[in-house]
């Protein structure tokens, strides 16, 4: 397994609209995978693979498309003070209680600076107990750079933050920030890389969308350029399989293979999609458990709805501490979503 493509990509700065360096990291790497690549007006890297094998005569060949987002929640600079602190908007969705004493990378124009994310307000020596019991909303958070009154000469309002934490191996886990969702961008690439010289008969897409977490923004243009036949979400999804939340909730288990996304509240997986994926995993004893979300969404839903619609549904890898510096995934479940994806796009 290439964990250090994904140590990479993990580590690479791209909150939605900043992309750019991901999608340079992933244009360096998928050199001789794909016959055309082009990067879209809102930042999206297309890539095509022709068909290796003709279709029946008169009949096109269908084309299926892989969504991969880019980007990682972080935030955009709003504001810096006299004094140099730096104050912050979110892009994308943060539980503020994940969000205290924090490294973080501020991306300017002239290179990173290093700093520290905190709420304001007194700390625990000459707080009250009421005002520690205060969960500050992520617009209290402001970065100290440590550059004092020299930062805003160099830090800009649009600026992009990232968390500042490294990719680690923990037992049979990874973890990282920005799993979700370079953990697709990784299946993107090693998917078809799997391929080898396969004779396809499908034109096989793979889209590293932009700005999903803000709202599929990426995907919903790339796909109604493509126009796909099958559209495949690649994502994460939650891995609630830890103390404090009932069996219902967990919506996947760590180490039992691949998620199979029939719902969420952006789409429902197609129905025979769904039976055909099933089908393909227990022939090829490729481990997997079927998911659905009671909210969220992903950018399986922008292929399904683009232009006259297409088909879809979403290949999925269970994380724990989703939205947090510590996401976690099982080696064995990344191997098997890399696996069904190989294996349908082989026969596809």
């Amino acid at each position: 397994m290439n964990i250090d493509l994904l140590r990479r990509l993990c580590e690479t700065p791209g909150v939605p609209g900043h992309e750019h360096r991901v999608r340079d990291l992933i244009n360096s790497e998928i050199k001789g995978l794909f016959d055309t690549v082009e990067t879209d007006a809102m930042g999206s890297l297309l890539c095509k693979r022709e068909a290796r094998k003709a279709p029946k005569k008169g009949v096109p060949p269908k084309k299926i498309m892989l969504l991969c987002h880019m980007d990682e929640i972080g935030f955009l600079v709003s504001h810096v003070t006299d004094k140099g602190f730096v104050h912050v908007q979110p892009v994308g969705g943060f539980d503020p209680r994940n969000l205290f004493s924090r490294r973080v990378l501020i991306s300017t124009d002239d290179g990173d600076i290093k700093g520290v994310m905190n709420p304001g307000g007194k700390p625990i020596h000459i707080s009250t107990p009421e005002e520690r019991k205060k969960v500050p909303e992520p617009k209290d958070f402001v970065i100290d750079t440590g550059l004092g009154e020299k930062t805003k000469d160099i830090v800009k309002i649009g600026d992009m933050v990232t968390m500042d934490e490294p990719l680690i191996e923990i037992g049979d886990k990874i973890v990282s920030k920005a799993l979700d969702n370079r953990v697709a961008c990784w299946l993107g690439i090693e998917a078809i890389r799997a391929l080898g010289k396969s004779k396809h008969q499908s034109e096989i897409h793979v889209a590293f969308t932009c700005q999903e977490e803000v709202g599929l923004r990426g995907a919903r243009t790339a796909a109604f350029a493509i126009k796909p036949d099958i559209g495949i979400g690649i994502d994460v999804t939650l891995s609630c399989d830890t103390p404090g939340v009932s069996e219902p909730d967990q919506t996947t288990v760590q180490g039992k293979g691949f998620g199979l996304h029939v719902k969420d509240s952006s789409f429902i997986a197609d129905r025979d999609l769904v039976r055909e994926f099933e089908a393909l995993a227990i022939k090829e004893n490729i481990p997997f458990q079927r998911t659905m979300l009671a909210a969220g969404g992903q950018d399986g839903a922008a292929a399904q709805q683009a232009a006259a619609g297409a088909k879809a549904v979403g290949i999925v890898v269970g994380t724990r501490y989703i939205h947090t510096v510590t996401e976690m995934i099982h080696k064995s479940d990344l191997e098997a979503a890399r696996g069904i994806l190989a294996a349908y796009l082989k026969q596809a």
